[in-house]
């Protein structure tokens, strides 16, 4: 069954985070204004080397409170032409030093599409060459390759916990898994 929108009006916006209001009609007729945070579109690489390990962020997150492993991410500068793919590319160097010499789709995912319209477009890519300490240096604690065969029990352990850095591990454990 589909909600029907009759308008929407901004609350709060900037260049990170933006709040609306939405007129929705649910199926049953009820019609009311729903909040939806309208987010810039993410980008997320998991980088693979030679010998089965995937190259990963120890870091803090001050709005949980919490450190765990993640993958590099960032916002796509979609108002600077740039698509998916080099966003990936591009957090890759900045937050950890390393080019990539491939990146492929390898998931798309909205994570909270009943609140927000963020949309995670997650990328496997190889390792090329390191050049350098990375340029984004409020990122991480430390970067690390961490073996691949280590990655569920990271998970297990809530190592783990960002929903870019989970759908695109698992979807990498998944292939990783299937392949003939």
């Amino acid at each position: 069954m589909q909600w029907q929108v009759h308008g929407e009006r901004p609350i709060y916006e900037n260049p990170w985070v933006n709040l609306w209001l939405v007129d929705v009609q649910q199926p049953d007729g009820r019609r009311w204004e729903h909040h939806v945070v309208k987010l810039r579109h993410l980008a997320v690489a998991v980088v693979l080397d030679d010998q089965k390990r995937v190259l990963m962020m120890w870091r803090h997150r001050f709005i949980t409170d919490t450190w765990a492993w993640e993958l590099p991410m960032g916002l796509i500068e979609e108002q600077d032409g740039e698509t998916p793919e080099q966003a990936a590319a591009r957090e890759v160097e900045e937050e950890t030093g390393w080019r990539v010499k491939s990146v492929k789709p390898l998931i798309y995912g909205q994570p909270a599409n009943g609140i927000t319209d963020s949309e995670h477009h997650v990328f496997r890519a190889e390792a090329d060459v390191y050049t350098g300490p990375p340029t984004e240096v409020n990122e991480a604690d430390r970067v690390e390759w961490i073996p691949l065969a280590d990655i569920r029990a990271m998970i297990d352990r809530r190592e783990i916990v960002s929903s870019g850095s989970l759908i695109g591990l698992l979807y990498l454990l998944l292939d990783e898994a299937t392949k003939s």
